[in-house]
């Protein structure tokens, strides 16, 4: 075999390796924005629930869940920013009501009231405490949770999830994998919603 022969097969080999190494790790980490296998679509949000945008886009987003039923599947993740001192905090509390069947009527709660309680650099967990006595939870399960690490940890899980995929502020969408980009208006996300659907 002659040098230019050999030196091209060396070439063509050490090509083959870097492709399949990027293939291999170039991956996007399908469980921070999952797609959907059934057809339909997914759309993941990652919020602070201290987030003033977040608050602006929660009444579109929940505009898009009644208009698309079933056809659609809308995936809430947490993503509390460090600054924001009661996010954390907030987080878990939506979990907590969460294990007794009231985790949208949480999150509900909290969007209504963050003027009130958002922004405040004391601890907000006697508010949270108020709400959940208002959605007429067990009060002593609600506490306990509240103070529970694992629950906390799912929460942090769910932000390093979010910045593994390219999260770095809050909201922040994926459509069936797909970071959408712009402004999270009812509009752009119902068109970004819709290309998926066709």
């Amino acid at each position: 075999m002659s040098k230019n022969a050999r030196l091209s097969l060396v070439i063509i080999a050490v090509v083959a390796v870097v492709v399949g190494v990027f293939l291999l790790f170039g991956r996007n980490d399908t469980t921070a924005a999952p797609q959907a296998q059934d057809g339909k679509v997914t759309v993941v949000e990652y919020l602070d629930l201290e987030c003033p945008s977040c608050r602006a886009a929660f009444p579109s987003v929940e505009r898009l869940k009644t208009e698309y039923g079933e056809r659609v599947t809308f995936d809430v993740r947490h993503f509390p920013i460090p600054s924001h001192r009661n996010a954390e905090l907030a987080a878990v509390a939506v979990e907590a009501a969460g294990a007794q069947g009231k985790r949208d009527d949480m999150f509900r709660m909290m969007f209504d009231a963050q003027q009130e309680w958002g922004g405040q650099q004391t601890s907000q967990r006697a508010v949270f405490v108020g709400f959940a006595q208002q959605l007429g939870l067990d009060q002593a399960a609600f506490e306990k949770a509240l103070d529970d690490p694992a629950l906390r940890e799912r929460v942090l899980a769910q932000r390093t999830e979010g910045s593994k995929a390219g999260v770095t502020g809050t909201p922040t969408f994926f459509i069936n994998g797909t970071k959408f980009t712009g402004a999270p208006s009812y509009d752009k996300l119902k068109a970004a919603i819709d290309e998926e659907l066709s």
